[in-house]
């Protein structure tokens, strides 16, 4: 009896070493769109001398495209966006990227120290030359998401030939003013809850961040809801790691360890660098879309810059009922004004 237990133990441990094996290693892939010129891949792509994973998705490849630039810095949206493009892809040609050190383009064996939005730029311009010569056109839109408008509007100022707009969704601006909004937003939520503690972690930081040294507790601005209204985001993260195809358990181990490894460097140059004063003018139609319960990046913060920029053509949108997200939290709403602009 007992060696037949000791056997069912043996072949259980080893059958859980290879269900763990699998998860980490099994192939990736997008799902297929089944239209007759729809394109759906993903794919590990040589960028500007590095290897970058980028997603392409749409059920027609030669509608406009979309070059979305991700935020963070590190936090690649592979893992979850399908879940709010659906309605996106019948009207455009969807592309996402993990950013150089980010994600499934974080590999083991390179060094990333020396990393700067500069290079994450010229991946970015990189990128447009691939897609378009994938795609056979040329009518780009590029938007940028949270940190990735810190790249994105440094992309479209250096190459404006290159894009037919520019969209910042949660655009960031004064960085210091942004999150001074943030603080005190955060602060009056936590004291309207009785919440003492949190209050306290708040006061401990404030000159830190006063002085622009670290960000207002990301944890904080989210569970009072400055980060998002109608979706959950760090749920998605998960649900899409466990039970979406695009990665696996070992790009998992990739996208944590890129974070860790590049947010820090690429906070500080943003912290140290105000965008408002790196960028004054684009030579393209620019839109910045804000929602209005955003303090990850103000939208009061953004406005301001907003007004100073020099564009031929700007627009300043605003979702009522999203934070950080508006392309998400208010998808329907998204889709409707880019295909009325575009």
């Amino acid at each position: 009896m007992r060696k037949k237990i000791s056997k069912i133990l043996k072949y259980s441990i080893l059958s859980m070493i290879l269900l763990v094996i699998v998860a980490l290693i099994f192939p990736t892939w997008t799902p297929k769109i089944k239209d007759e010129n729809s394109i759906s891949m993903l794919e590990q792509v040589e960028i500007n001398g590095a290897a970058h994973e980028v997603m392409i998705r749409g059920v027609d490849r030669s509608n406009p495209i979309l070059i979305f630039v991700h935020g963070g810095p590190g936090c690649s949206e592979i893992p979850y966006v399908r879940k709010y493009q659906q309605e996106l892809e019948q009207h455009f040609t969807v592309v996402h990227y993990d950013q150089r050190g980010s994600g499934k383009s974080y590999h083991f064996s390179e060094d990333y120290s020396n990393l700067t939005t500069d290079v994450l730029v010229d991946d970015l311009l990189a990128l447009r030359n691939y897609v378009t010569e994938e795609l056979g056109q040329e009518k780009v839109i590029l938007i940028g998401h949270s940190f990735g408008t810190y790249i994105g509007m440094k992309a479209a100022a250096k190459a404006p030939d290159q894009f037919h707009a520019y969209i910042g969704i949660g655009q960031m601006a004064n960085t210091l003013q942004s999150e001074l909004e943030s603080l005190e937003y955060t602060l009056e939520q936590a004291k309207q809850a009785g919440n003492a503690e949190d209050v306290k972690k708040l006061e401990l930081v404030r000159g830190s961040i006063e002085q622009g040294e670290e960000l207002t507790p990301r944890i904080l601005v989210q569970k009072y809801g400055g980060a998002a209204r109608l979706i959950n985001e760090n749920r998605d993260y998960i649900s899409g790691f466990l039970f979406n195809p695009e990665y696996n358990g070992l790009d998992i181990i990739r996208y944590y360890t890129g974070v860790l490894g590049s947010q820090e460097i690429l906070l500080r140059e943003a912290l140290n660098q105000n965008l408002p004063d790196i960028v004054d003018h684009l030579e393209i139609p620019t839109y910045f879309v804000m929602g209005k319960y955003d303090y990850m990046t103000t939208a009061n913060a953004a406005r301001d810059y907003f007004d100073v920029l020099d564009a031929p053509i700007k627009d300043f949108i605003v979702f009522n009922e999203s934070a950080h997200y508006p392309q998400f939290e208010e998808k329907e709403k998204f889709v409707q004004w880019l295909r009325e602009v575009f």
